[in-house]
């Protein structure tokens, strides 16, 4: 899962992204509006964190232009505790969520759970597919109750396959929530982490689906009380 990160304080924005980063996503970051802005308007972000007093740009403002160009990811501002007006702006924006300064980095990490699961049609924060367990909060995969340990990009992998369960996701989808804009993609790299992480869960629930990508669907003998999925593809591919 991919986040960006729009505050103008560095020592903070610092904390958020370094914090996020250690939960498991690759996060982008910005410290003015304008940036902040252009990085919403273009780049494909499961959530975003925005500060409302920016320079050169106010989060309210960037909030109203990024939902009337149709941009409809999750969006966490974060505002001072004595300005309820910018909490009521900040809603009437488009806003998902809020957390007043100032805050812990727990309530961010918390709330940014809360809104990406909501986004997938999740109640919880454990996503189950066949005997495969992952637990967002705790940041761990189980099979059958047996922990596995996974690299942070094979964690990231499985965590938005499991975010997007039933649904075609293209290579090139991955590609683009899976890094954060810095990092050298390349869709090549995606077959080797399906195939490590295949290997490491040890059972076919990644399946591919030739010329289109790839679906997280458990079989029949691994999921035998689960109800048939509609497989619809992706916007992206």
């Amino acid at each position: 899962m991919r986040l960006l990160v729009v505050e103008d304080d560095k020592d903070l924005n610092r904390q958020i992204v370094t914090a996020l980063a250690q939960a498991g996503y690759a996060v982008d970051h910005a410290f003015d509006g304008e940036e902040g802005w252009f990085l919403g308007d273009t780049e494909p972000y499961d959530a975003v964190v925005l500060d409302l007093g920016l320079p050169k740009k106010d989060g309210v403002s960037i909030l109203s232009e990024w939902r009337r160009a149709g941009r409809t990811m999750p969006v966490l501002i974060l505002t001072a505790r004595d300005r309820w007006s910018d909490k009521v702006q900040g809603f009437d924006a488009g806003a998902d969520d809020y957390v007043a300064k100032p805050f812990h980095i727990e309530e961010i990490l918390a709330r940014l759970r809360a809104l990406l699961r909501r986004a997938a049609g999740h109640a919880t924060s454990e996503f189950r597919c066949g005997p495969v367990l992952l637990d967002a909060r705790a940041g761990r995969v189980s099979v059958d109750g047996s922990p596995v340990k996974l690299t942070s990009h094979e964690y990231r992998l499985l965590s938005y396959l499991m975010h997007h369960a039933g649904r075609i996701v293209s290579r090139g989808e991955i590609v683009e929530h899976l890094y954060d804009q810095d990092f050298d993609r390349d869709s090549n790299t995606i077959e080797v982490f399906v195939g490590r992480l295949r290997k490491k869960l040890g059972v076919e629930i990644i399946q591919t689906v030739r010329g289109l990508g790839y679906i997280l669907a458990a079989s029949e003998t691994e999921d035998k009380g689960a109800k048939p999925r509609r497989i619809e593809p992706s916007s992206g591919s």
